[in-house]
This record gives C-alpha cells, sequence and structure tokens, in this order.
C-alpha cells in the first residue's frame, strides 16, 4: 500500500509544537514505534520521523487521533521536493503513486503568516491535480482514505494520507466557525468547536436536549451560556460580574452571583461547563468533586497552562480525575484536546457512563 510513508505529519497550535512533540513522541514509544520529533518554533508543525518502513501509517492504525491533546490534525507521509515551479504536479503525481487510492485531495498550510501566504497556489492548484491524479486512478470515490498535501514553500511539500475514521474533519484542524451577531463574547465559539469535537452530531439532540439543566461556572458575560441557552437548556449562570442582558431576557438563564468554586446546583443537572482562569489543578480537583457527589453527568471544562512544563501538567490532571473517580467507582471517559479557539488552554470533556448513572439521570431529572 505505501513505500517508506515515515513521516508524520502533525498540526498543532503555534508554540505548542514542543508539548506536541512529546506527546507523539511517547505515545509512539509505548507502541514500540521508534522515532524523532522535528519542530521547530511557531511553525505550527511537527514532524515524527520513524526508524521504520512505513512506521507512520502504522501509528496512524494504531494511535487514536481522538486520544491526542495537542494534534489539531495528522497525516502519514513523505517530503516532495519540486524541482521546477512551472511543473509542481508531475513530482506530486509521482509521489501519490505510494499511497492508497484515495477519496479526495485536502491541500493544507501551517497556521502561520507565511502558511496563509501558500494558500493562494493550493487554490490554483486544486482542480488541474486532482484531474490528473483522477486519469491516474490516485483518486477513487468512497475510499476511507484522505490525500493531504502540505506546502511548506513553493517548491517543498508533504504529501501523504490519513484515514476518515481516525483524524480531523477539517483541513489543518481548524474548524470554520463564526461568532453568532448576537453572541456576548468570541469566548462562545470555544464551547461550540468544544461540542464539535467531543460529542458526535448523531448525538446532539439526545446529549444536547432542549430543557436540560446546566451549570456555567465563570459565566459572564455569557459567552458560553449563550451556547447552552441556544440548545434550550435552562441555565444557572454564576459569576459575581454582569450578564448580557440578552441572556437574561431569554428566561432561561439564572444568574447566581456567587464563587464558582464553592457553589452548588439545589439539584443534580445534566451539563456543567466552566472556563474560570485558576490553576489547572484547581478546577480539575473541583470538577472531579462534581462527579464524585453526582451534581453532574457530563462537562466540558478548559484548564489555563502554566507557562512551563504545560504537557506535565496535562497529564498530571488526567491523572488526578481519573483517579478520584475510579475511588469512587464511577465509569468515565475523558477527553482532552488543545482546541483551535484556545490559547494558553486544553479543553477537557468528561462524562459519566456507567449503568447507575443512567438510572439516577432518568430519576432526577
Amino acid at each position: 500500500m505505501s513505500n517508506g510513508i515515515d513521516h508524520l505529519v502533525l498540526f498543532c497550535r503555534p508554540g505548542f509544537e514542543g508539548e506536541c512533540a512529546a506527546e507523539i513522541g511517547e505515545r509512539a514509544g509505548a507502541l514500540g514505534i521508534p522515532g524523532y520529533a522535528k519542530a521547530k518554533p511557531g511553525s505550527a508543525l511537527v514532524f515524527f520521523v520513524c526508524q521504520q518502513k512505513d512506521g507512520a501509517f502504522e501509528l496512524i492504525k494504531q494511535l487514536a487521533f481522538d486520544e491526542l491533546v495537542f494534534a489539531r490534525a495528522w497525516f502519514a507521509g513523505a517530503p516532495v521536493a519540486i524541482d521546477s515551479p512551472e511543473d509542481r504536479i508531475s513530482p506530486l503525481v509521482a509521489a501519490a503513486e505510494a499511497l492508497p487510492r484515495c477519496g479526495g485531495l485536502l491541500q493544507e498550510t501551517a497556521d502561520t503568516n507565511d502558511g496563509k501566504q501558500l494558500q493562494a497556489l493550493a487554490k490554483k492548484l486544486q482542480r488541474p491535480l486532482e484531474s490528473v491524479l483522477r486519469k491516474r486512478t490516485r483518486l477513487k470515490k468512497n475510499s476511507p482514505w484522505r490525500m493531504h498535501l502540505l506546502w511548506l514553500s513553493g517548491t517543498e511539500a508533504f504529501l501523504g494520507t490519513s484515514n476518515r475514521r481516525n483524524a480531523s474533519a477539517w483541513a489543518g484542524g481548524i474548524p470554520r466557525l463564526r461568532v453568532p451577531r448576537d453572541a456576548p463574547s468570541r469566548a462562545t465559539l470555544k464551547l461550540e468547536e468544544a461540542w464539535h469535537h467531543f460529542i458526535p452530531q448523531e448525538e446532539w439532540d439526545i446529549r444536547l436536549a432542549p430543557s436540560m439543566r446546566a451549570v456555567d461556572l465563570g459565566a459572564a458575560p455569557g459567552g458560553w451560556t449563550y451556547q447552552l441557552v441556544q440548545r434550550s437548556m435552562f441555565v444557572y449562570a454564576v459569576d459575581n460580574g454582569p450578564m448580557a442582558q440578552s441572556l437574561m431576557d431569554t428566561g432561561q438563564v439564572e444568574h447566581v452571583k456567587a464563587d464558582g468554586f464553592s457553589w452548588r446546583p439545589p439539584k443534580p443537572v445534566h451539563w456543567l461547563v466552566c472556563d474560570i482562569v485558576d490553576k489547572p489543578s484547581r478546577t480539575a480537583a473541583m470538577v472531579s468533586d462534581w462527579f464524585v457527589r453526582g451534581d453532574c453527568r457530563e462537562a466540558v471544562f478548559n484548564l489555563k497552562l502554566p507557562m512551563k512544563k504545560r504537557y506535565a501538567e496535562v497529564v498530571s490532571c488526567a491523572q488526578k480525575i481519573a483517579s478520584a473517580l475510579h475511588a469512587a467507582n464511577i465509569e468515565f471517559e475523558l477527553r482532552m484536546r488543545q482546541l483551535y479557539f484556545d490559547r494558553e488552554e486544553v479543553t477537557v470533556h468528561l462524562r459519566r457512563v456507567d449503568l447507575n448513572d443512567e438510572i439516577a439521570m432518568h430519576r432526577n431529572f
């Protein structure tokens, strides 16, 4: 299926290349796939070079993309040298012979100013390159594989592939979301992106259902509360600061002026969301307590990362949450990701999945 595809290309937030490199190195080592990471600070890219032939293919087969925290998107590929700007298509088509037949072509650039300048080139080549690839039977409808073309410059590129079922749904891991005109703040996109990433679209009507009750800790002015209201939920907005009047006028929001770390709901709620700026370990402990007490069923919250040892802090918080819930005999799903609209933070999704919880939730709600 391939011919020496030994590079795993990972997209990340600029400035977090070190964390992304450390994470993939650790995960690849645990799978027995040795290699080393190359990452230029500020490039928004990490290249993990595998020491064994087709090691990158093995990584995208054996490692679940959703388990990675700092990678926005990935693909297995190899560098392509383009000798002449007059003919970029021929070397790319030749390199495509090493890949499985793919269902489509996705051209990408790094999330940097230099990368954005290459988008015009990618757009110009899209149709003619696709046409030649089809003639050479390198593109095939309904294939689970997707072809990636990453431009580093006008004469440097990486060509590779990912499996649609184990990769980001968006080019470069960047969702195309816009701030609603009536949203109180741009922060509303953090929660919207989290739902797109953590909850399958076909489950939205069940897990984000109308009339559910939710709590937004650190709510003001209401960016995250806005998303809950849009799903027709009833919300306790906990914050000493003022809430947007447009949200209060809906009749779906109760503004609670209290400390988000100490307040608890009068009865269990379906959703807890939290974007409070504090030490990540404190936030992780607080959310764990909500689950141990049975105060919520599902949560999305942000961990504000320190300036140093950010990957280590993420791992530590995940272990503390897991330890607390295991001690309480709670079955759960825990996922973490530095989303596109995050900055110096990681978004966490935590959900109870044990049978007793299902019974309790139906009884209490």
